[in-house]
Parts: C-alpha cells; structure tokens; sequence
C-alpha cells in the first residue's frame, strides 16, 4: 500500500484510540492538518499552543492514557515546550507531534526554524526527530509504549514538512498491541518476593510506621492495592501533593499532604515514625523540608517503578524497583499470613494510629491561616464546601473532577478539597505552572463529559491562560472556572511577608481587570458569588452541560498555613 506521511501518522493515532487531539496549526504542519480533516479525529483548537498540552494533560491524567496534542514548527513548538515539561515533571504520558521545517532547510535558520528535537531532551521522556515517512511506522507505536511504560511521561516526535508529504510504499500495518516495554531496571519475581518478604517482616516490628503515598499511586489499581494492605495492616497514611487521592481525604487513615504546607498531624507523624513505608514517591524537596530532621529516626521502605528515584534523596533500608500496583496486593498477603502466626507489635501500633489521628481532627480546621479581620469569603472553607454546594444542582461528589492552577487556591485546594478518589485532582506539582488550570480542565471535561469540571483559580493564574476561555465557550463543555479575587500574586505576597519583611515587590496588582465581564465577553455565564446567593445552583447547573465563570473576593492577607520556611524542618511550621 502506498501512504503519505501524514496518512500513516492519523491512521496510527486511531489504531491507538486516539480519536481527539489539540493543537493549532502552522506552515510546518499544515500537510497533516490537511490530512486530519480526512481523518475523523476531532480536533481542538487552542487560543495557544502552551494549552494543547495542558488539554492532553487533562485527558491522560483523568484516563491514564496518552493524549496527544500538535504544533507547528519555531514558535508554536517553543510555546508547547512548557507544558511538555510540566508533563515530564509529574510523569504524565502524553505525545506532542511538532511539525519541523522542510530536512532540506534544517540548519539554515529557515523560517520558523528551532531545534525543536534539541530543545526537548531535557524535558521529555523520549524524543525523536523523524527524517522520512516509513520511520514512522516505528516511530509513533514506540512513542506510545513508552510514554506508558514504567515511569509515564512524554514523547516528542518532530516530524518535516516534506516527511508529512512524503509517499511510501509498506505491506502491511504495524501490530498494536497494549504490551508495555520491558522495564531495564525493574526487580525479578525471585528479588521481588524476597524484598517483600523482608519488608512485611519490618512492617510487623514497627511501632509507629506511617505510609507515605505519591503520585506513583495516583490510580485505581494502585488505590487498591493500598486499601488491601490497610484492610490487614492498620497505619496513617501521608500523601505528597501528587499523591492526593490515592487514598480517600476523607477515609480514617489520612493525615493530609506532608511538606512545606502539609497538614500539622501529617508532618508530625512522619517526623515521630520509626518506619516509612513510601509508595510511587520521589521525596521531593517540597515534601521532605529539612532532609536531616525528615523522619529521623525511621527506617525507610521504598518502592517505585523509576530506579532513578531510590537512594537518591534518602538511602533506603529496603528498597524495590516495581509498580505499586503488583506490589502491594503481595505485601498484603504476606503480612495476612505472618499475623496468623504472630501479632508483633500490633497493639503499640493501634494506641500510635489513634494518637495521630486524634491529631489530625483536633489540628484540622479551615481556620487556620484566616485574616480574622476580613469580611469577604473564607477560601478554605468556601472550597471544602463545593460538593455541598454543587449538591443543590444536583451533583454527587462523584460527579465532580477538580483541575487547579497554582499559587495560594492550589494549596488550599490541596488541604482542603474533600478527594475521593484517584485520577479526579489535577493540578501541576512539580513545575508549578500558572495557567495550567483552565485548559486542562478543557481536557478533561472532553475526556468526562458526564461530569462536571471545577477549575479553581486565581485571579493571577487564571490570566495566563485566559485566552482558553474562548475553547472552553466554543465546546460548550460542562466546567466550572472558579476564581479567586484578591488582588495579587497570593504565594509571592505571602513569602513576601514571611521571609522577606513585608516588601510587597511586584506582587500587588496595579490594576484589575473586570473578570465577569471578560468572561461574559467570551460567551460564558459570569457569576460573582459575593452578590449572588444562589451563586452555587447557577454554577453547577446540570441543565445544558454548560460552562459557568464564578469570581469571589478574598483578603489578600489570607495565609496558606501551615507554612515551613525555608532550611526548617517540617514540625517547625507557622501554624
């Protein structure tokens, strides 16, 4: 059979499921654009490229599933280049195709030329840069498995414009499969069994051990694994901000997110343990604050799929290269079978589980950090109230998925929002990225679209991605854009205030922009929650699947507490 280039790379996306990708096009990739309309995959068309990959990112962390999004050569593949990193950061498996100038011109400073393969290595699980059309074949099956494999994350595949047109002649289609590539440094059966062996052992003479969660977790096979193991061994559980929702935040054993604004009986608990069981994590500085006085006297018990990640911050005692999923229902079992035989120190560990948990619902409260003289809306307690609120239109928890931006809301989104359940809080951790809230939640609306998204905000994040509102208004897709008005850049003003005497630079807002209606202007409801009592039902409004704009006024001296300062260890916070 004879195919071009851009045929052979829109009928492999299908053969993946792919049937929807983001993107905007440009001259570099007009030749699969062509082909695209041909195609039957739906294309989204973002107000920017930065969004194409943040709307991938929405579908493949609410599925588990690669995503895929598209830009053109130079500028358009630079403006997709943050949100590959931000994937990368968090291990989330997308496939960014960028179009690249004609390989006769590469090297010449054509226009719209950027070495978009070389720029992409630091940030990429894997790139590639395509020279002809049946490499392809090859190429884009390969990004699939690796995105996917081990630890996830993404693949850049950089495709000419003349490779798009080029025609070959193949036999036959490459064989797709769901198999996911051998993983070079993973644990045999037979190191596996013993290692868990080992470590069920320590488990059954620990005393005050805790389990420690990230976002190797972070998904409904792994979130069952963990309930297994907590069915036969009872102890705290701890999440990083990645890990938020591998374990119910409502369930009696989570004691919050750990770190620089982890909850006070989580940071507490990890400091007095004796043994940190940690799950899919990487102990990041976030996380860990002080790494000396970072549960001190505790053995630790790692496993994670990434080898890269073991002995890298802490040494460990015991240590396993593996996913979560396979490991835990294991160590389950072991341990079922040892505490027929012995109980070992069950009942120290059940006075130690009562005693961290009492700390977690005396120290709890969405008071903590409150300006206690302002009158506007409590943002701690306005967002751990949403699925109530949503209640009055009809929604179930169930119903609701949360995208986040970043800065103060994300953080208080993070202590406060009541997380069920895996894949159903996205927000970027590692990177940090503004502006990753609005479109990802475009993504993950049309991956869920009988559900209704929240995007939470701010009003500093939300302008660096606003242009996606005109997306989000032409899919008419059911989210929600909540943002909170305060007049600032709320964690730069915050730290300005903590750590460097209150000189507020270039943290204030000069001037505010009408967010209602800008949004209005955008062709979407407006609502602002300070005036309007029925805000919530008009928010969350089942009727239509419909998107809403909700603004609501903050006191910009609002904390986000606890707060552990830099070179501190984490029990040292401002509480």
């Amino acid at each position: 059979m004879k195919k071009t280039g851009s045929q052979i790379i829109t009928e492999l996306l299908k053969m993946h499921g792919i049937n929807l990708v983001a993107g905007i096009p440009g001259g570099s990739i007009l030749p699969l654009y062509d082909e695209l309309t041909r195609s039957g995959i739906q294309h989204v068309l973002v107000r920017q490229e930065q969004a194409a990959g943040f709307v991938a990112q929405g579908i493949a962390r609410t599925t588990g599933k690669s995503a895929v999004c598209f830009a053109t050569s130079g500028p358009g593949a630079m403006n997709l280049l943050t949100s590959i990193a931000d994937a990368k950061c968090d291990s989330i498996p997308i496939i960014a195709i960028t179009g690249q100038v004609n390989t006769t011109m590469l090297g010449t400073d054509a226009f719209q030329e950027a070495d978009t393969f070389g720029l992409s290595f630091p940030i990429t699980k894997h790139s590639i840069m395509v020279k002809s059309a049946i490499e392809l074949l090859e190429a884009i099956p390969m990004a699939f498995k690796i995105a996917t494999s081990g630890r996830p994350g993404p693949v850049l595949i950089d495709v000419p414009r003349n490779v798009q047109l080029e025609e070959v002649e193949f036999d036959s289609w490459p064989k797709i499969t769901n198999k996911k590539l051998d993983t070079k440094f993973h644990a045999s059966k037979k190191e596996m069994a013993a290692t868990l062996k080992d470590m069920s052992t320590a488990l059954l003479k620990a005393k005050k051990p805790v389990m420690f969660v990230g976002g190797g977790c972070n998904n409904p096979a792994s979130a069952k694994g963990i309930s297994e193991l907590l069915s036969v061994y009872e102890m705290p559980v701890i999440s990083s901000l990645m890990g938020i929702g591998a374990v119910p935040s409502n369930g009696k054993h989570y004691l919050g997110m750990v770190g620089m604004h982890g909850s006070i009986a989580a940071n507490q608990a990890m400091h007095d343990s004796d043994l940190v069981l940690a799950c899919g994590v990487r102990f990041d500085d976030r996380a860990i604050g002080l790494a000396s006085k970072f549960a001190p006297d505790a053995k630790i018990l790692h496993i994670d799929i990434d080898a890269a990640e073991i002995n890298k911050i802490f040494t460990a005692n015991l240590s396993l290269v593996a996913d979560v999923e396979s490991s835990l229902p294991v160590l389950a079992e072991l341990i079922r079978e040892s505490t027929k035989v012995s109980k070992g120190e069950a009942k120290t560990r059940s006075a130690w589980f009562k005693e961290v948990t009492d700390l977690r619902k005396k120290s709890f409260s969405v008071e903590c950090g409150q300006d206690k003289k302002s009158k506007v809306t409590n943002p701690r307690a306005f967002i751990a109230n949403i699925p109530e609120e949503a209640k009055k239109a009809g929604l179930k928890p169930e119903d609701l998925l949360v995208t986040t931006d970043v800065g103060q809301h994300q953080m208080f989104a993070a202590q406060y929002y009541p997380v069920l359940a895996p894949h159903t809080f996205l927000t970027s951790g590692s990177l940090g990225t503004m502006g990753f809230g609005l479109p990802a939640a475009v993504g993950s609306a049309l991956a869920n679209p009988k559900k209704r998204t929240v995007c939470i905000s701010g009003d500093g994040s939300i302008m660096m991605n606003i242009q996606e509102l005109a997306t989000l208004a032409e899919l008419d897709l059911p989210v929600t854009v909540i943002v909170f008005v305060n007049g600032t850049l709320g964690m730069v003003y915050q730290q300005q205030k903590y750590l460097f005497e209150k000189n507020y630079s270039a943290s204030v807002f000069k001037g505010n922009p009408d967010l209602l209606s800008i949004a209005k202007g955008f062709g979407i409801e407006a609502i602002n929650a300070d005036t309007d009592k029925d805000w919530a039902k008009k928010a969350f409004a089942k009727a239509g699947n419909k998107p809403r704009f909700v603004t609501v006024s903050v006191s910009s001296e609002e904390d986000v507490l606890p707060f552990v300062k830099a070179g501190k260890a984490n029990i040292d916070s401002i509480n």
